[in-house]
């Protein structure tokens, strides 16, 4: 059974970071596409970023490049998702994403000051 447990959301002040964890078991984690995704309240689900199996490569959204980085330990079976220069529209739920769209419970990120 896929299981993805995000954590590492809280509540951060605009020009804040945080870092957030994905711990994934139930399938190989290491040749699997990883995805973060998020979802502000009243709003639609957004794509944030992505990065390939090995690591090596990897896409942001625009409204996220150049504050937010994509990672994975293979080894520990981790995504990872560094946000710095938090800004308010940074606000929802975030969850990581398998390439079938399986997904975890999210973790709440709101920026505010």
């Amino acid at each position: 059974e896929v299981q993805l447990v995000e954590s590492g959301g809280g509540l951060v002040q605009p020009g804040g970071s945080l870092r957030l964890s994905c711990a994934a078991s139930g399938f190989i984690f290491n040749t699997v596409t990883m995805s973060w995704v998020r979802q502000a309240p009243g709003k639609g689900q957004e794509w944030v970023s992505s990065i390939v199996a090995g690591g090596d490569s990897t896409t942001y959204a625009n409204s996220v490049k150049g504050r937010f980085t994509i990672s994975r330990d293979n080894a520990k079976n981790t995504l990872f998702l560094q946000m710095n220069d938090l800004k308010s529209e940074d606000t929802a739920v975030y969850y990581c994403r398998t390439v079938w769209g399986s997904r975890g419970q999210g973790t709440q990120v709101t920026v505010s000051s």
